[in-house]
């Protein structure tokens, strides 16, 4: 098997006397997509900080590409639940920010935008700004800024956690086909049980208190999956079992 995009090895996080993580153990391989699924405080987002470089681990340690990780890198993007765009930019200025910053010629970095600009399909849109935008607008820009950054590995925080559900399926639909078409290894997090196995190939399911990794499944349904599958539906009675006794088990002690 080829060298893993990703290796997570007995991470913890600590901040000051409250433990967010222990002991987390992850391999991803390139080209998959993986949710962490868990309930709010369960060191999600922490995880996916620490990975992104914004953090340092507590113990342990995270490997990208076989190189341990120290601090952010282009190869990691980020797109966050509040889309985290610069206001003063234009959609096509904020999508070429990156490769501008990496110092490329102005006509690379404006044929890399445009190229993103059509990828997420706001072309009618290119010179609007954030705040002419809808929900969905938004993060369709933050998706294509991460992508034209050439990031090998993309983690997404809850990122249509804050749309309304029909934005919200179409956006899940449409990243589904940028992941397959681009080959990309995404690492997404969600608390919606329903949402994880209608993206993921494996389910990586977190615990509360402190944040521990308890199962990891695999998703067999082909796509495009069928919510109403009694299949599906299965998956989410077990998904939703491992998630209910986790927080007996925390309630209890």
């Amino acid at each position: 098997m080829a060298e893993p995009i990703l290796v997570i090895d007995k991470l913890g996080k600590r901040y000051g006397t409250v433990e967010a993580l222990r002991g987390a153990d992850l391999v991803v391989q390139r080209g998959e997509f993986i949710c962490l699924l868990g309930a709010s405080g369960c060191g999600k987002s922490t995880l996916l900080r620490v990975v992104a470089g914004f953090e340092a681990a507590s113990a342990g340690r995270v490997v990208v590409s076989g190189k341990p990780v120290t601090g952010p890198g282009p190869g990691r993007g980020m797109v966050f639940q509040d889309y985290g765009l610069f206001p003063w930019l234009t959609v096509r200025d904020n999508i070429g920010f990156g490769p501008r910053a990496r110092g490329l010629p102005s006509a690379e970095v404006a044929r890399i935008a445009d190229r993103f600009v059509e990828t997420v399909g706001l072309t009618r849109f290119a010179n609007a700004f954030p705040h002419q935008l809808s929900g969905g607008m938004k993060q369709r820009v933050a998706i294509a800024r991460v992508l034209a950054n050439d990031a090998e590995l993309v983690l997404m925080d809850e990122p249509f956690g804050a749309l309304d559900a029909m934005t919200r399926e179409r956006l899940q639909d449409e990243l589904l086909t940028i992941w397959a078409e681009r080959r990309l290894t995404v690492l997404f997090v969600t608390h919606a049980i329903e949402e994880a196995i209608l993206l993921a190939d494996r389910v990586i399911v977190m615990s509360p208190g402190p944040g521990h990794i308890v199962a990891d499944e695999r998703i067999d349904l082909p796509r495009r999956r069928d919510v109403s599958s009694p299949e599906f539906n299965e998956v989410r009675r077990r998904l939703s079992a491992m998630l209910h006794s986790d927080h007996q088990r925390e309630d209890a002690a």
